[in-house]
């Protein structure tokens, strides 16, 4: 690490801890060369996810996205908000350990249901419903009928 004072590559870490947000290691280091204390912060650089949505367009991938429409799905329902965290955590956490760094909305769609299928039939129901746009009710039958087997 070069000092931003004087340049010189010869520095030391003498203390490092978490930053505050904890995503990043916070050091302090002194130049050996002319003695001045600076801060560095260090963080790990990922590669951001593409989402390839239904009309081929492509967008970064949105956290937030996913949350809101299980939330929604959820609404009313007796499901701890602790567990849909858990849930949305371990869908985030599938889709970064894939190697390709673009996936289809289809396939987090999916992800979801399979993951709400497990955690509460009606909320599975519900964003099924609105992820497959059911026309009438007799797909909406169907799709009972696939959880009720």
């Amino acid at each position: 690490m070069r000092c931003p004072f004087c340049g010189s590559g010869n520095t030391k870490v003498i203390d490092s801890r978490p930053a505050e947000d904890g995503d990043a290691i916070r050091r302090r280091r002194e130049c050996e060369t002319c003695g001045k204390r600076f801060t560095t912060y260090e963080k790990v650089e990922t590669i951001p996810v593409i989402v390839i949505k239904k009309d081929d367009n492509r967008e970064t991938y949105d956290r937030t996205k996913i949350e809101k429409g299980v939330y929604r799905a959820c609404h009313k329902r007796p499901i701890p908000t602790a567990k849909i965290e858990e849930m949305v955590d371990g869908i985030e956490a599938i889709i970064f350990s894939r190697e390709e760094r673009e996936i289809e909305a289809r396939e987090i769609g999916e992800l979801v249901m399979e993951k709400l299928k497990d955690l509460d039939s009606v909320a599975y129901v519900r964003f099924a419903s609105v992820y497959r746009e059911f026309k009438d009710v007799n797909t909406f039958m169907d799709e009972l009928k696939k959880i009720l087997e």
